[in-house]
């Protein structure tokens, strides 16, 4: 969610929305953690797509503004809105390579940017939960990913997982990533020299050397 919160977008596209996930988790960290503590005014549109509709419950219409239902290959081209932000969060490796990359075109003509994660080594995964689309028909790798525009990627020992949209949006994520790894560092730095005044004050314990070693990395 790192990722999601640092491109702060005011509009998104979770397309595979299955469970409902990255819809809530969007949802929450988006508008409840954006500092207004407001907690039914929403400013973001979060939009799902989900193509077996036995999986919609009341939490998806809750949630999301609009759900799609359908095939997002076919949909692709009639859903008229532009989104900051689509997600295809292990989505791809269910589609041919030509589709997915039919897909990523289309999406990366119409949308600002695209969050994608797909597994390193996917699994022999046929039919699931009743629903043929659960099957997994390709393997991507990150160089193949890498060549539908600029990207930036994270290590992830399991799934390839990166951002791909124009530089200017990539040098602006970078940018806040790196300004969110200080703040949290700032804020550990402080809770331990809290805890150090406290501990010597009060109970003379030590603080653990873990902790104090990554504290000098941190400064």
């Amino acid at each position: 969610m790192d990722l999601i919160m640092a491109l702060k977008p005011k509009s998104v596209l979770d397309i595979g929305a299955g469970y409902g996930k990255y819809g809530v988790l969007c949802r929450e960290y988006l508008e409840l953690w954006d500092g207004r503590q407001n907690y039914y005014e929403r400013l973001r549109r979060i939009d799902g797509v989900e193509v077996f509709e036995n999986y919609i419950t009341p939490l998806h219409k809750y949630v999301y503004d609009h759900i799609y239902i359908g095939d997002i290959i076919k949909l692709v081209s009639q859903i008229d809105f532009k989104y900051d932000l689509v997600l295809l969060i292990d989505v791809l490796e269910h589609f041919s390579k030509l589709e997915g990359e039919s897909l990523m075109t289309k999406l990366l003509e119409k949308n600002i940017g695209i969050l994608i994660s797909t597994p390193r080594k996917p699994t022999v995964q046929k039919e699931a939960f009743g629903n043929v689309y659960e099957s997994h028909r390709s393997r991507w790798r990150k160089q193949e990913l890498a060549r539908f525009g600029n990207s930036y990627f994270i290590n992830d020992p399991v799934s390839f997982i990166g951002y791909i949209s124009q530089k200017e949006h990539i040098q602006k994520l970078k940018s806040e990533l790196i300004l969110m790894k200080i703040k949290k560092s700032s804020e550990v730095s402080s809770l331990i020299s809290s805890w150090k005044y406290y501990t010597n004050k009060y109970i003379k314990q030590k603080v653990p050397d873990s902790l104090i070693k990554w504290n000098e990395r941190a400064d």
